[in-house]
């Protein structure tokens, strides 16, 4: 790797302290406000889940990867975008407590718009078709001339994704109307609808379809030609996507497997009751 490449940038442009602070004072917020709080009851996991997502984010907004994705590299760029949306989001929700969900989320303003948004199907089709989008070749040219439409791209790829990984992971248990089968078929089916683009960057291309990245192939790493860093970049979007996937589903089925268990030998008619062993048969009301 080329590391003279960042010698034309200063330090705070390399680690961004605003970005250091804005994270550290957001991690500062949630041990005072949340962890050492009466109202809600934070679990070292939920702990753990918070100060790994902001870990995440700082490596992909706030060190040297930032740059390398912004001017040397598509597949940095992927590495940034996938991250934030497969590692830091559906951390951050699992980091919630159900308490502080409920009362920010749900018994909230925007309560109307995860219910509206927030549908599985809705939230999966705006979600894919919008990330597809944006690493379409013609759009995502044009939002990488200005600033503004990046940012206003990945703010609506980071809320659709926020719905997206609600519907999976549900963190609120009155919300809960949704069986695990069915949210083991909306992972499958999310992956199947982010399949066209990974296939697109993986499979029979001849020439880089970004220029931005194609001008400066070779720079950051020398072997790397502006075909290959798309390439990766496409083997790595399907990388992140299926092992995040693939993680939630895990919890999923085991979570499910853990349920049926406890369902087994439970009699649920509400007119036969067990007396010290003895099955006893009520009347009907």
């Amino acid at each position: 790797m080329n590391f003279d490449v960042f010698s034309s940038f200063t330090w705070y442009e390399l680690w961004s302290p605003i970005t250091f602070a804005v994270i550290a004072l957001s991690s500062v917020i949630y041990a005072k406000k949340i962890i050492h709080s009466s109202n809600y009851n934070v679990t070292k996991k939920q702990m753990a889940y918070f100060y790994t997502a902001a870990l995440s984010l700082y490596i992909v907004k706030g060190s040297p990867l930032k740059i390398a994705a912004d001017y040397f590299s598509f597949s940095a760029h992927v590495i940034e975008v996938m991250t934030i949306l497969f590692i830091v989001l559906p951390l951050f929700i699992l980091s919630m407590p159900p308490q502080w969900a409920r009362q920010y989320f749900w018994n909230h303003r925007l309560k109307f718009t995860i219910k509206l948004l927030g549908h599985p199907w809705m939230a999966a089709l705006l979600f894919n078709g919008a990330l597809t989008a944006y690493f379409a070749p013609q759009l995502f040219n044009i939002i990488q001339q200005s600033p503004v439409l990046s940012v206003i791209s990945q703010t609506f790829l980071i809320i659709t994704g926020f719905l997206m990984w609600w519907t999976i992971i549900m963190p609120l248990p009155e919300i809960s109307k949704f069986s695990y089968f069915t949210r083991v078929a909306y992972i499958f089916l999310n992956s199947v609808l982010l399949m066209p683009i990974g296939i697109f960057l993986l499979v029979g291309i001849s020439e880089s379809h970004y220029p931005v990245y194609a001008a400066v192939a070779g720079d950051l790493l020398p072997s790397l030609t502006a075909v290959y860093d798309q390439q990766l970049g496409g083997g790595i979007l399907k990388a992140i996507q299926l092992t995040s996937y693939g993680i939630a589903l895990f919890c999923l089925i085991g979570n499910w497997s853990k349920k049926e268990d406890e369902r087994e030998g439970q009699i649920d008619d509400e007119n036969i009751r067990v007396v010290q062993g003895v099955v006893i048969h009520l009347p009907k009301k």
